[in-house]
C-alpha cells in the first residue's frame, strides 16, 4: 500500500501533507530551550552562514524546527520516491531541496556539485551524513569535500526531547511526543582546510563525526536519556583509526 503511495503523484502529495502536519504540530507544541544560542544568534547575523549543516539521521523529525527561519537553507534529499514526498513536505516549511546522494556514485557526485553551487550561492546546506542507509552515525566523507571545496564550514546540531520513543530501525529514529520539553543543542564552527591528503581527510572526517555524535549525546542527557551508540566500526573503518 505504502509503496503504491510512492509511487503516485496523488500519494506523495498526501504523504508529504501528512508528514509537513504532524513536524508542525508536533515540533509547535514542545517548550524548547536552546543551548550555545549565540551560535544560533551568529547565523541569524550573518556572521556565520551559510554552513554546511549536519546532524544524524535519527534526529531528521524536528530539525526544522531549529533551523532559524530567517536563514535559508536547502536540505540534501534523494530523487527516489520516499525523497521526493519528505522534499515536498519540508518545502511547504519554507526549505529548499538539493537533490543528490550522500553516498558514492552518481549520485553522491550530483549532490556534491548541487551542494557547493547552492552554498557559493548564499544558501545553506543541510546533510545527514549517516543517511539514507547507515552505518548508524558514521560520517559521510562527502562531508568533508563539501565543506572543503565551498570554504564554508560545518555546522552540527542536534535536538532531544523529554518525552520520546526510539523505534528499533537502523538509525533509531526518534519520535517525539507532543506537549513535552524539548532541547536544541549547536555545536561550535568546524572550519575544514582547502588541502589536505587522504589521510588528513580521514582525521577531519573523524573529528566531525565525534563532535556531531558530542552534541547528539549532550541533547539525550539534558533529559537524562542514555546516548544511542554509533554502528559497531567495518573492519576498513578500524584501519584507518575509527573507533569502535
Amino acid at each position: 500500500m505504502l509503496k503504491k503511495l510512492l509511487r503516485s503523484a496523488v500519494g506523495q502529495a498526501i504523504l508529504s501533507w501528512l508528514i509537513a502536519r504532524v513536524i508542525k504540530f508536533v515540533g509547535g507544541s514542545i517548550r524548547w530551550e536552546t543551548i550555545r544560542p549565540e551560535v544560533r544568534d551568529r547565523l541569524v547575523t550573518g556572521d556565520l552562514a551559510p554552513v554546511v549543516g549536519v546532524f544524524w539521521h535519527n534526529r531528521i523529525m524536528l530539525m526544522t524546527h531549529m533551523w532559524p527561519k530567517e536563514i535559508p537553507c536547502a536540505l540534501l534529499q534523494s530523487p527516489h520516491p520516499d525523497g521526493q514526498v519528505i522534499a515536498r513536505a519540508i518545502q511547504s516549511m519554507g526549505f529548499q531541496t538539493v537533490w543528490g546522494s550522500s553516498t558514492k556514485g552518481k549520485g553522491g557526485a550530483a549532490g556534491l556539485r548541487n551542494m557547493i553551487k547552492t552554498l557559493r550561492g548564499g544558501v545553506s546546506v543541510g546533510i545527514t551524513p549517516d543517511g539514507p542507509r547507515g552505518p548508524r552515525m558514521r560520517l559521510n566523507p562527502g562531508v568533508i569535500a563539501t565543506a572543503r571545496m565551498s570554504g564554508r564550514p560545518i555546522l552540527p546540531g542536534a535536538w532531544a526531547v523529554e518525552r520520546r520513543k526510539a523505534l528499533k530501525t537502523w538509525e533509531r529514529f526518534m519520535l517525539a511526543r507532543p506537549f513535552t520539553r524539548g532541547v536544541f543543542v549547536w555545536g561550535e564552527p568546524i572550519h575544514v582546510p582547502k588541502d589536505m591528503s587522504e589521510a588528513e581527510a580521514e582525521t577531519w572526517r573523524k573529528l566531525v563525526e565525534d563532535k556531531l555524535t558530542e552534541v547528539t549525546d549532550e541533547a539525550d542527557r539534558y533529559f537524562g536519556h542514555e546516548p544511542i551508540e554509533p554502528a559497531p566500526v567495518k573492519p576498513a573503518q578500524k584501519a584507518t583509526g575509527d573507533r569502535g
